[in-house]
């Protein structure tokens, strides 16, 4: 498994949010790089983002696609097209899970397990 995942719940719907785009990028020589890349599953989740043992300190950055699912759940009223979570890798040895929780007019995020 990655050693970064991720898991959109639509708490609007009180669903898994499926088929959410997603990218994670790593802050490197004072840019942004891309690193993986995938799309939520039936469950909302994205387990394979990164190969297992790939983490190194720093800081990171994932991002939403949030447009594209409301898009496609037919949702034209909605305030965040995209939601960026940027956080900081202390020990590459840990897993780190980044839930996001998705309503069409806000969001909250936390570091789950």
């Amino acid at each position: 498994m990655s050693p970064i995942t991720t898991h959109v719940l639509d708490t609007a719907k009180g669903i898994p949010a499926e088929n959410v785009p997603i990218h994670l990028e790593s802050w490197i020589n004072s840019d942004w790089q891309l690193l993986g890349r995938g799309s939520t599953n039936a469950d909302g989740r994205l387990t394979n983002l990164l190969e297992p043992g790939s983490l190194a300190k720093g800081h990171y950055r994932i991002s939403f696609d949030v447009e594209k699912y409301f898009s496609s759940q037919n949702i034209q009223s909605f305030f965040y097209p995209v939601v960026r979570i940027e956080f900081e890798i202390l020990n590459p040895e840990q897993h780190y899970h980044v839930p996001l929780l998705l309503s069409p007019f806000g969001y909250s995020t936390y570091r789950g397990s």
